[in-house]
């Protein structure tokens, strides 16, 4: 079910972009990856409106009441947040949500620019068999993987002084915390979601570095351009606020 429903779906719109805009892998990458922000611009959307609305509770004169009130009862100040969070329409997970759901869509990317490179004659057989019935296998493979100066099927690095230096894998570290800041909320007394939240801005980014530097660079590339889409789209709505990328500053 996992390859029948989404990599071979993916493996084969992947191949259809590629054919479509002069066998140009790169760019296949970067315009599916618009496609699936379009997609998913729903759940964007509602991660946007429920950071939107935390960060305006943050400032409510009655919820900073209630913050005072009850600041040495942890268990009461959980309750009389779930509260508010009720009348309010407020979704504590709704901005790490979005991200969770990234996780399959992330998978299965990898899976179809491995499949979709079919580096062997074995992975080649198995591609033709799973190809849809409008794709020409013979004008499109074997796929042209290379792109700017790096091989998308293949780790990304850069001979610096004989060091190997990731500059992708450091890209998308910079721009997956950039985003992750801009949409989340700050943390307050008792506030464990957003507390979580902002834990989550700090580690998943060195995590999606860590796939970016040992997986194919296919998969950086659709990381840095994920990450670009996030932050203009933030952006254009008027709520990026700029002085969260700033360690401790309120």
């Amino acid at each position: 079910m996992w390859d029948t429903y989404l990599i071979t779906p993916m493996t084969n719109v992947l191949l259809f972009v590629y054919d479509n805009i002069g066998h140009n892998f790169g760019v296949a990458i970067i315009l599916f990856t618009i496609l699936i922000r379009a997609i998913t611009w729903p759940l964007t959307g509602q991660q946007l409106k429920s950071t939107q609305k935390m960060q305006e509770l943050q400032s409510d004169k009655d919820w900073q009441a209630i913050q005072k009130k009850y600041k040495d009862d942890k268990e009461k100040l959980a309750s009389e947040q779930m509260r508010v969070y009720k009348e309010r329409g407020i979704n504590p997970f709704g901005s790490c949500l979005p991200t969770i759901i990234q996780f399959p869509i992330i998978i299965g990317l990898y899976r179809s620019i491995i499949t979709a490179l079919a580096a062997t004659p074995l992975a080649l057989l198995d591609l033709s068999r799973n190809l849809y019935s409008f794709l020409d296998v013979a004008a499109i493979i074997p796929l042209n993987s290379h792109f700017l100066w790096f091989d998308l099927g293949r780790p990304e690095s850069v001979d610096i002084m004989g060091f190997a230096f990731p500059t992708l894998a450091i890209v998308v570290v910079i721009t997956s915390y950039i985003q992750s800041k801009l949409m989340t909320p700050p943390p307050t007394s008792g506030d464990q979601s957003a507390a979580m939240g902002n834990m989550m801005a700090i580690y998943m980014p060195f995590l999606m570095g860590y796939f970016a530097m040992t997986f194919a660079s296919g998969l950086a590339l659709y990381f840095i351009t994920s990450n670009l889409l996030g932050i203009a789209q933030y952006a254009m709505m008027g709520r990026a606020n700029w002085s969260n990328l700033i360690p401790g500053k309120k």
